[in-house]
């Protein structure tokens, strides 16, 4: 009977053990990102958001500013026929196979660069090379695509939405386009996606947190330092350059960047991005409450779909 209860004891200390080493390695994830300028922006807080939660994460990067999956390949194909190839060596003086081979990766990253991300025609067959040579590197590996986002809707142009080179007459219509080309994407390799580009979308509908250029500022004589009110914006919109007016509507702002970093967040960690309590500095409480919700509805949405 003594012995029985030792073996029972013994057991259950084995399933905790186990059950304990399950639950930490559950908060633990190694990611690496393929990606440009807007996968660096969507991750900006997420060390943050992922430290304050208690999760460990390791990030590891190949991005290259206004960088397309044709581009990224044409650096692994130049790696893989010469090694020693410079050209095949972009980041920071590595190949692709050389940062993908450091350790064992759980969550790999692919994104199309944002003017492109309308026209289906570019994602190929650079995904499909791509996502093959990942399995090859990583087979364990989970591939994830980042959906990017429409510019700000005051953008002076739009993204490309086909291989004649038309441009999307507005903001929405390049969500629509860039959205159905990551859709497509992601059925095609029966692969999760991060719906960044849609919580933007949510936003730049929104009655009260919508952004809407500024009527009462005088763009064409503008005077330093002041700007126009962009108090809801999540893109980078106006800033003074020296003495230049400067006009990016393309990029995030620490408020997009903190929308981006939940999507991430919680898909990534399967957790609601509204336990969040984190929020950058210059975004209202209320703002950043707002943007959690936004990322809760679109991560939940993005989940029942699947």
């Amino acid at each position: 009977m003594a012995i029985m209860y030792k073996c029972h004891l013994l057991f259950s200390f084995i399933l905790l053990a186990v059950s304990s080493f399950a639950q930490q390695q559950s908060t633990a994830i190694r990611l690496f990102v393929i990606g440009n300028s807007f996968s660096q922006n969507a991750t900006a807080f997420l060390p943050q958001l992922a430290r304050e939660r208690g999760k460990t994460l390791i990030i590891g990067r190949a991005e290259l500013g206004g960088h397309s999956l044709q581009q990224h390949w044409s650096y692994v194909e130049k790696a893989e026929a010469n090694a020693d190839d410079p050209k095949g060596k972009p980041y920071q003086g590595k190949s692709l196979r050389m940062l993908l081979s450091d350790g064992v990766w759980d969550v790999i990253t692919i994104q199309q660069y944002s003017y492109l991300s309308g026209d289906s025609s570019s994602y190929h067959p650079y995904a499909e090379k791509l996502i093959a040579y990942i399995k090859k590197l990583q087979p364990n590996a989970e591939i994830v695509i980042h959906q990017t986002w429409a510019y700000r809707a005051d953008a002076k142009k739009f993204g490309r939405i086909d291989r004649e080179e038309h441009l999307a007459k507005d903001q929405q219509e390049m969500w629509q386009k860039s959205r159905a080309a990551y859709h497509q994407l992601a059925s095609r390799f029966s692969l999760r996606l991060l719906p960044v580009g849609d919580a933007f979308q949510v936003v730049a509908n929104s009655k009260r947190y919508g952004y809407r250029k500024d009527t009462n500022f005088d763009f064409d004589h503008p005077v330093a330092p002041a700007l126009p009110n962009q108090e809801y914006s999540i893109n980078a919109g106006y800033s003074w350059n020296k003495n230049e007016l400067s006009f990016d509507p393309n990029h995030a702002n620490e408020a997009g960047k903190y929308l981006g970093g939940l999507i991430w967040y919680s898909m990534l960690f399967k957790e609601s991005p509204k336990v969040i309590a984190f929020k950058p500095v210059g975004v209202s409480e209320a703002f950043a409450k707002y943007l959690r919700g936004v990322a809760a509805q679109v991560v939940k949405q993005t989940v029942h779909l699947k």
